[in-house]
């Protein structure tokens, strides 16, 4: 693996902490206007992101480099609305999809057959990403700012199931 693989990589990995982080204030915002759902999809979010980041940790690691953490930025904590927080969500997954493609362009250009490898998963699951996120911008915006729409949106995002059991209290 080239230095500047292992560079490269080392971001992504700190990227999607910061994915993590993003998608769990989100959560909070959603736990403090008492929509639930919405923030348990957040929760399965910041699940998600770090299963990620644990993959990129483990390429590093197994191609012989190093994984270095990076100090991650503060999220955002405040949203107009939580119409506004899914239009960020997906946009953030945009932002992600491009910072992937960008990395597949590296590994293309460097030769590296075995990181084209492995970020084809990455590249997969971006458009999963960004689907799911642009489906639930679809029914917020349905929904309106209505308090039964966004109840029933609500509702419906509390179904998702969490990759990993969160504790109970």
């Amino acid at each position: 693996m080239t230095e500047r693989i292992e560079k490269a990589l080392n971001e992504q990995m700190n990227a999607e902490m910061y994915s993590a982080y993003l998608y769990l204030s989100m959560a909070s915002y959603f736990e403090s206007k008492g929509l639930e759902g919405c923030a348990n999809w957040m929760k399965a979010q910041t699940q998600e992101e770090l299963i990620h980041a644990i993959k990129f940790y483990n390429f590093i690691v197994e191609r012989g480099g190093r994984a270095v953490m990076a100090e991650i930025k503060a999220p955002p904590s405040e949203w107009e609305s939580p119409l506004r927080v899914f239009e960020h969500a997906l946009e953030h997954e945009q932002l992600v999809t491009s910072l992937i493609n960008k990395l597949m362009e590296l590994a293309i250009e460097e030769k590296d057959h075995a990181t084209q490898i492995f970020l084809q998963w990455f590249v997969t699951e971006q458009v999963e990403e960004e689907a799911s996120a642009g489906a639930v911008v679809d029914k917020m915006r349905l929904a309106g700012e209505t308090s039964g729409g966004v109840f029933m949106v609500d509702r419906e995002l509390a179904q998702r199931q969490l990759p990993i059991p969160m504790p109970q209290e």
